[in-house]
């Protein structure tokens, strides 16, 4: 909405008399918001191939955990045939292991204890990496000296043998946790990552700009750091949860956490233990099958970490779009139609 009023009776032409062209509703500051940070990074991820292929991947997993629990049977023993080759018939389309157990259904439910633990996985790991990779890259000195310190001890500790004493601890049951000590190490890279790219970015001028006009020492980390941070939050996210379905599944596999027939390791170690599945045809689907679900969320995944280059690299999207927009051009069914000036040519010299 345009003000008419000039204060102070001024001249209206003068630079220093500001009009408000419009009045921004919280409505449009919301949307503004949505659009800037949700929609555009979406339509971005969706425009590169790897990002579009990496959505569905993931939406057909999630789908899986969620709708798939409520139409696919929960597995049981003497479900079906024992050793039923994969499409034989369509009441077990992936077919069964040796107990007669659905392989379907193993898969979908144990997709939703899988998501829990690279949920909390990742989530700690990025929320561990991110305080103290900001922290110690800004305040510098002691702080800087104690908490590199206690991440570079943290990062030398062999990993698999603390997952091991941890797991015989502790013995947790509940994916949540699990996954939490399953990435127990995973926030180190990503620290010494982020605090690399705070140390100059500390000295920037919009950063002692803040400083200097007595913003708070968490809202210049939250405002002006973080945002530059996101590339490495969302590969550290992306890279979390990778690590943990891979720690998940040996462990499993390996028979150090407590046992769940409805998890993926589970499934591997059952198809080579009991049948020995790598010699016995008969039963390789009984292996092959967990292997593919496994290798799928992770490609998934990778894809889309990948693709998240093109959202906060800015550089990278520069190319992208300009790509896009060269081959929008090259394709554009009007380019060398000349139709358009001859009927006006014509029109003229009628």
């Amino acid at each position: 909405m345009a003000t008419e009023d000039t204060p102070g009776g001024g001249d209206e032409s003068s630079p220093f008399q500001a009009r408000s062209q419009y009045d921004a509703t919280t409505a449009d500051v919301y949307q503004q918001m949505i659009e800037s940070w949700i929609i555009a990074p979406l339509r971005v991820l969706w425009d590169d191939y790897r990002g579009r292929i990496g959505i569905i991947i993931v939406t057909v997993y999630v789908l899986m955990g969620t709708i798939g629990t409520l139409f696919v049977e929960v597995p049981s023993f003497n479900q079906g045939p024992s050793l039923a080759g994969p499409f034989e018939s369509m009441a077990h389309p992936l077919g069964t292991t040796a107990y007669g157990q659905d392989l379907l259904g193993l898969m979908v439910h144990s997709t939703p204890a899988m998501f829990k633990m690279m949920i909390a996985g990742a989530i700690f790991g990025n929320a561990m990496g991110v305080v103290v990779g900001l922290v110690s890259g800004y305040m510098g000195g002691n702080t800087d000296k104690v908490l590199m310190t206690i991440t570079d001890t943290m990062m030398s500790i062999p990993g698999l043998p603390l997952l091991l004493i941890l797991a015989a601890l502790i013995e947790p049951t509940n994916p949540w946790l699990i996954g939490i000590i399953l990435n127990i190490q995973g926030w180190t890279g990503l620290a010494r990552a982020i605090r690399s790219q705070v140390l100059p970015l500390r000295k920037k001028e919009y950063v002692e700009a803040s400083k200097t006009i007595g913003q708070p020492t968490s809202s210049v980390l939250t405002k002006d750091v973080l945002p530059e941070m996101l590339p490495f939050i969302t590969m550290g996210f992306m890279n979390g949860a990778t690590g943990v379905i891979h720690a998940s599944v040996g462990l499993y596999f390996l028979g150090i956490l407590p046992f769940t027939n409805q998890n993926w390791g589970v499934v591997l170690n059952d198809a080579y233990q009991d049948s020995g599945a790598l010699y016995n045809l008969e039963a390789a689907h009984w292996l092959l099958v967990p292997i593919i679900t496994i290798t799928g969320m992770t490609f998934g995944l990778t894809l889309l970490a990948q693709a998240f280059d093109q959202v906060f690299n800015p550089r990278v999207r520069a190319r992208h779009q300009a790509r896009k927009r060269n081959e929008e051009e090259e394709n554009d069914p009007r380019d060398g139609d000349d139709t358009g000036v001859d009927s006006i040519a014509n029109q003229l010299g009628d």
